[in-house]
């Protein structure tokens, strides 16, 4: 049994729809950092062409990792450049810091 993690960088406009749809999904936890960055749509009236969003991580079961991201997808799409990204990465071990057991 594999585990994945599922990395989103979105709108922060959407978080908290993005947040309700994985509750929905008894999606076991996440982590949300705020971020600052340009790629695909830089704001060109700033200095430094940067533009502020949000980071979404979840360590989730292989076979549940395209549902989520499905689920990103769908909540954070709002059809305008900048909507953001989401990539699935392998994750080759998962420990708890407290007990040091792997997942």
């Amino acid at each position: 049994m594999g585990f994945c993690k599922v990395t989103a960088i979105i709108q922060s406009t959407v978080l908290e729809k993005v947040e309700k749809a994985l509750r929905t999904l008894n999606v076991p936890g996440i982590s949300v950092t705020k971020v600052k960055g340009f790629g695909e749509y830089a704001d060109f009236y700033k200095s430094d062409w940067m533009t502020s969003h949000v980071r979404i991580e979840i360590f989730i079961l292989e076979s549940q990792a395209n549902e989520i991201a499905d689920v990103i997808m769908r909540e954070a799409h709002t059809g305008v450049e900048g909507d953001g990204i989401v990539a699935i990465l392998p994750v080759m071990e998962l420990f708890h810091i407290r007990t040091k057991e792997k997942f």
